[in-house]
């Protein structure tokens, strides 16, 4: 099959187009013939060997997927990489049929980006009508599903991001208020859009602005990190300062939900799915890319030049 591989970590050009041999299920896994593969930033990470998880290479990326198995069901699912190509192992526990009335374009940043925003807003941050929240990245993958799941929840959202058409996508997703993301002032900016310090941020990229976000809480605030997009992991939140505003400083990776017997995937995955059904809760669709183009699709990417969601197309 064809598949994307990293035989060094690096720029974008590590990321090459070859033919390799297909997967072999073991015990609980099965093959997914994929029609797309999601794109996401902890791919960028993978590349450039600063993710969460050790990477042996060679190695093809990839966490997400969308496909047909074996007895023709259409799903989509989690991945432990392996995602950029033709066909992909997942765990039996971890894909989900996809409802007719939902596209592979729309289901495909369900998985990964769309159970990230559910369970940073309901199971980290226990957003209630009437709290308020900051969303970075509004316009993003996991941004642009959590702006409109945080609204229908009967939450007030600032959102974050770093362009006027951007910051227009968010308030056209339900935002009531968009904001320049830019470091500099922005703990008074928020508290500025806000009307007041906020009840709850989620937070990704680490350094200043996650200190910037951090002093724009209430006493009481609830800060969810889900990611460290300025490469900065040392920035530690004072424990004087948390201590004497009662501060819950919160870190999620979603994996840590993959072996959990409650299940709370399922759960999710139900909601989103009913949500894109009925149409309540709209996909951004950033663009497909050809399989081939992996790297151009990463430069985009790391480029913050797309909005939504990114994949590409392994018929292409």
């Amino acid at each position: 099959m064809r598949a994307i591989t990293m035989k060094a970590f690096g720029d974008p050009d590590v990321l090459q187009l070859d033919e390799v041999k297909d997967p072999e299920p073991r015990g609980p896994q099965i093959v997914v013939d994929v029609t797309r593969a999601g794109v996401n930033y902890a791919d960028i990470h993978v590349r450039n060997d600063t993710y969460l998880a050790p990477v042996k290479l060679p190695y093809t990326p990839g966490n997400e997927v969308v496909g047909t198995t074996a007895d023709g069901k259409r799903v989509v699912a989690l991945t432990r990489g392996g995602g950029y190509a033709e066909k992909a192992l997942v765990h039996r526990s971890l894909n989900w049929q996809v409802p007719d009335g939902v596209a592979d374009e729309q289901a495909v940043p369900l998985a990964l980006q769309g159970n990230t925003a559910w369970h940073l807003l309901f199971t980290v941050c226990r957003i209630q009508e009437g709290d308020s929240i900051v969303i970075p990245a509004a316009a993003g993958g996991v941004g642009s599903l959590a702006v409109q799941l945080a609204r229908q929840a009967g939450a007030t959202v600032i959102a974050l991001a770093s362009t006027d058409a951007k910051r227009q996508l968010a308030l056209d997703l339900g935002a009531n208020k968009a904001i320049d993301s830019a470091s500099d002032g922005l703990t008074d900016r928020i508290k500025e859009a806000a009307g007041g310090p906020v009840s709850a941020a989620l937070e990704m990229s680490g350094g200043d602005i996650l200190q910037q976000t951090l002093a724009a809480l209430a006493p009481r605030g609830r800060l969810a990190c889900f990611g460290f997009a300025s490469g900065q992991l040392s920035d530690d939140p004072s424990l004087r300062y948390l201590l004497e505003n009662s501060i819950t400083v919160s870190g999620f990776w979603l994996p840590h939900l993959y072996a959990d017997r409650k299940r709370p995937l399922d759960f999710s995955m139900k909601a989103l799915f009913a949500a894109v059904a009925n149409g309540s809760l709209k996909t951004v669709n950033g663009g497909t890319y050809p399989l081939a183009q992996a790297a151009q699709a990463h430069r985009d990417m790391a480029g913050r030049r797309t909005t939504g969601k990114l994949s590409l197309d392994p018929s292409q």
